[in-house]
């Protein structure tokens, strides 16, 4: 009798196995994923970044704490943003807006904003555990991967640089990464969507402020700006632009709204619209009661899905990486359904389900935003080395 090896035996049985139509045992395939947990899987996965919230102004109130959920509301009393409901909507970073009305000019205006700001950093400075103030998008990336909130700043509207350079300055130093150009009133040296137009787009020192944001690594905002002010700050500026909270003017007529000529023109250079949420950007129908005098109550409602329509037609114009997210919150009125910033996930579903690739919706939800803050970074370094 031969003695067979141990390897042998184990050949001579898998034959045998074999020849008896024995099957190795099959691997179950695992469930297909819904539509649904795909969603949640990509908005947790993706950096959520919004460019513009108004919830700096509830810094300022006596005893309001970001650290405590509220409930959404409407009216004066509303409040759309906090951190307990910034975390169920997956939001990672916020450009906190540095805001006051156009008509605080001189020096006033800049001590009001100093204030503002310095709240922004108290907050981190008090919650180093859960907020991170960033002013880059490396920054908003590490905190992201730390599990930190990223509050970073944006200055909504000239008037509060006081006609100064060295004031503006001062304000990149301290953290503002974006000047939105003007707000509801001309300033000195920029028009204004909602003003009558009295320096035909920019000034000679209007087209300055532009270059010196070019130099510090800020980003110029259009938000807010009357068309020729827009051509005036395209033309100028060596950076792309940002509209930090703009909707389109092709949905709803609202002269704060973009053209889809000048998206083109935005995006056709780098720059990123960023969709506001507000319910007269949105809907042309409630944007022309207000002009009509409708009382609130007798207006007609608007659903949050009208959102989604403006991403999609702007993405139609420029492609699914010159659009972002810019709500408003805290700032406005939003649409039915989107009443506070825990319901941000919708927009992710809604974007998933008419056929955009996770990468899109990803650039969307963030990576346009802060490859445009890197970027504008980028050529804020280059130009100062140059000189």
């Amino acid at each position: 009798m031969v003695l067979l090896r141990p390897v042998a035996v184990c050949v001579v049985a898998f034959a045998a196995a074999v020849s008896l139509g024995a099957q190795a045992p099959v691997q179950k395939k695992p469930a297909a994923e819904t539509p649904e947990a795909r969603a949640v899987r990509i908005h947790k996965q993706a950096i959520v970044v919004d460019t513009h919230i108004d919830t700096t102004q509830m810094l300022a109130r006596p005893g309001w704490d970001f650290m405590v959920r509220h409930e959404a509301a409407r009216g004066e009393d509303s409040n759309q943003v906090d951190l307990p409901r910034a975390r169920e909507g997956g939001l990672d970073a916020a450009f906190f807006s540095i805001y006051m009305p156009g008509t605080i000019t001189g020096p006033e205006a800049v001590k009001r904003a100093l204030v503002m700001i310095d709240n922004v950093h108290r907050l981190a400075e008090q919650h180093p555990n859960d907020i991170v103030l960033a002013t880059t998008a490396a920054e908003g990336r590490a905190a992201h991967k730390a599990g930190k909130f990223a509050a970073l700043m944006g200055m909504e509207g000239g008037h509060m640089i006081d006609d100064s350079l060295s004031v503006l300055r001062d304000y990149q130093r301290l953290g503002v990464r974006y000047l939105t150009l003007s707000h509801s009133v001309n300033t000195n040296w920029s028009d204004s969507s909602g003003d009558k137009p009295v320096h035909n787009g920019l000034t000679e020192f209007g087209k300055d402020v532009v270059r010196e944001l070019n130099r510090l690594g800020m980003m110029v905002d259009i938000s807010h700006v009357s068309d020729k002010t827009f051509w005036d700050a395209l033309e100028t500026s060596k950076a792309p632009l940002v509209a930090s909270h703009s909707s389109l003017r092709s949905i709803s007529g609202h002269p704060r709204n973009m053209t889809d000529d000048m998206i083109t023109a935005l995006g056709s250079k780098g720059g990123v619209i960023m969709i506001n949420y507000s319910r007269s950007f949105l809907s042309n129908e409630l944007y022309e009661a207000g002009l009509k005098n409708v009382p609130p109550a007798e207006r007609p409602t608007e659903s949050w899905e009208k959102i989604v329509e403006h991403i999609d037609h702007a993405v139609k114009l420029v492609g699914a990486t010159h659009v972002g997210l810019g709500s408003d919150f805290d700032g406005t009125t939003v649409p039915d359904g989107m009443e506070d910033v825990s319901k941000l996930p919708k927009i992710t579903a809604a974007l998933l389900a008419k056929g955009y690739s996770e990468q899109d919706v990803k650039n969307v939800l963030g990576e346009n935003i802060l490859r445009l803050l890197d970027k504008v970074d980028q050529i804020g370094r280059q130009l100062r080395a140059a000189h």
